[in-house]
């Protein structure tokens, strides 16, 4: 049976991110752009990774320009707007698709596995992986990361 363990990025520099390296702890993927009226939920978001990393939980961005076209900028630009505005120290992954054929294979696989409704409609999509790679629950770009469904979520995650 696959699962998110199967599946590898790359880093903003280039850098191989095998998300086996994960196998263990729980992680939350999300697709974002920088120009999106979501794009506030970076704050929330590395307010989450400094909140529960040291429970093992990772934070994993990953920039998509599938929607709008809000996230046109080049891998050095995205580095600089993340941190600069939001201060985010998460580890961001290199721009991919999210949607369609040319989908990075992990979001084909997290929108089978949610079923119809999670594959990504919109930027800030986000996918809670357990620690055993499964595809533990997953939020549309509507729910905050400071919600508490959301934070519910990421507790019974950290729990198991």
């Amino acid at each position: 049976m696959p699962a998110a363990h199967d599946f590898t990025f790359q880093t903003l520099t280039g850098q191989p991110y095998p998300l086996k390296d994960l196998a263990g702890r729980p992680f939350v993927v999300v697709n974002t752009a920088s120009k999106c009226g979501f794009t506030p939920q970076y704050k929330a978001l590395e307010s989450l990774w400094r909140d529960a990393k040291d429970q093992g939980l990772v934070v994993i961005g990953v920039p998509s320009n599938d929607f709008g076209g809000q996230e046109p900028g080049s891998h050095e630009q995205i580095a600089s707007f993340c941190e600069l505005n939001y201060g985010v120290d998460f580890p961001m992954m290199g721009k991919v698709h999210v949607k369609g054929p040319q989908a990075h294979p992990f979001f084909k696989w997290a929108g089978a596995e949610g079923g119809f409704l999670a594959k990504p409609k919109w930027n800030f999509f986000k996918y809670l992986i357990g620690k055993d790679g499964q595809l533990a629950d997953w939020f549309s770009s509507i729910t905050s990361p400071e919600s508490g469904k959301f934070k519910s979520a990421i507790a019974k995650m950290l729990a198991q």
